[in-house]
């Protein structure tokens, strides 16, 4: 069984600074660090780590092919990888000392994902395997609907959310995970009580995940609606928290874990993540995640 991930691979460039920087205002990082990055790419490695077998399909500039190699040490299968002329995808990130992110991101080579790629990537797949991506590349409503024709089971992040996310063929998604910012722009209600009223009429069909931040996370599944608490850390960066808990989550879930194990394994991997500066580098080993369940039994 495989998970093929269409996602990002983005540089990362990250400044640590005292507060997110105001319109006007010239501020000077005390700290900065060139890294891998993107969702895509951060899942992918969350992914292997966890130990699942994991193909990245994307696309970087042929002068960045370090980074690929990095995924490759990860793990990750990178087969799917192409080199192109178009500049890389890269993100501009701050980080305040409370451990919280502001991100600007451009997508570059992420965009350049077509049809006839995707159609490649998902050739010789078998009815076991399933589909990850999120929205930082081009061509997620083909990722979607070739991998639904080919029975394949469909994970989708909706990060970072636009309205274009509404017009794809959300009828082809099997699990849907989101933030509470993300299910609200979907469905359109403030209050999480009203969220999860709309999932459970509008997306009955679906599973849906919903991260809570320092408040856990909820998925509703079967007209069951399972919590679970989040593991109390003192938080250095969130930059890869969303990724490390889908990577982890996927991992297990996909290999018939139960969904509450699945869960408690992704929110432990996460709180791991967010006790450290960065990305990638931040997502924990299996080893790691198992000392810490342990501990916190």
């Amino acid at each position: 069984m495989a998970i093929i991930n269409f996602g990002s691979i983005n540089i990362d460039h990250v400044y640590q600074v005292d507060h997110f920087v105001q319109p006007g205002e010239t501020l000077a990082s005390t700290h900065y660090q060139q890294l891998l990055g993107g969702k895509g790419a951060n899942q992918s490695i969350a992914l292997a780590q966890a130990g699942a077998d994991v193909c990245h399909v994307g696309s970087i500039h042929e002068n960045d092919a370090a980074f690929k190699q990095a995924l490759i040490k990860k793990g990750v299968d990178c087969r799917g990888v192409k080199c192109s002329e178009t500049p890389s995808g890269h993100a501009i990130i701050q980080v305040t000392p409370s451990g919280e992110n502001a991100i600007v991101l451009f997508g570059g080579a992420n965009q350049t994902i077509t049809a006839k790629t995707v159609m490649q990537a998902l050739d010789g797949t078998k009815p076991s395997d399933w589909v990850l991506t999120q929205n930082e590349t081009s061509s997620i409503d083909q990722v979607l609907r070739q991998a639904k024709e080919k029975q394949l089971k469909v994970a989708f992040n909706p990060a970072p959310m636009s309205e274009s996310v509404k017009s794809l063929p959300l009828e082809c998604i099997d699990l849907l995970i989101v933030n509470e910012t993300e299910a609200a722009a979907l469905t359109e209600k403030d209050s999480l009580d009203d969220i999860v009223a709309v999932f459970k009429e509008q997306w009955s069909e679906c599973e849906v995940i919903i991260t809570l931040g320092k408040a856990g996370v909820m998925m509703l599944k079967n007209n069951d609606c399972i919590k679970v608490d989040a593991f109390l850390v003192d938080a250095v960066d969130t930059t890869a928290a969303g990724d490390t808990f889908i990577g982890y989550f996927l991992s297990a879930y996909s290999n018939h874990t139960d969904a509450k194990r699945a869960l408690i394994r992704g929110c432990a991997a996460s709180a791991i993540a967010v006790t450290r500066e960065g990305a990638a580098q931040s997502i924990p080993t299996q080893k790691e995640v198992d000392r810490f369940l342990a501990k916190h039994s």
